[in-house]
């Protein structure tokens, strides 16, 4: 009569009872499971890595600055392409 949770049968009586059987369902409580640790660690390193990059740029210098957003650039634009029509 029904297939998996979405095909609902074409023949009125049948939809009417799939309805009543659907709206009328005993279903278990959806419980929500404790927040990992591994979640809970993830969530407090993206906190100090915000607070981090802030300060590490109130201590530094400029040309400390300077070669940091040097390496930065070379690191996102010095990828050389790879051709692969070789």
């Amino acid at each position: 009569m029904t297939i998996g949770k979405g095909k609902r049968p074409r023949d009125p009586n049948q939809l009417a009872k799939w309805i009543v059987e659907q709206s009328t369902a005993e279903r278990e409580p959806e419980t929500q499971a404790a927040p990992s640790l591994s979640a809970y660690m993830a969530a407090m390193g993206r906190k100090g890595g915000i607070v981090g990059g802030k300060r590490r740029l109130v201590t530094m210098t400029p040309a400390a600055r300077k070669k940091a957003a040097t390496k930065a650039a070379q690191a996102r634009w010095g990828k050389k392409k790879i051709d692969s029509e070789t």
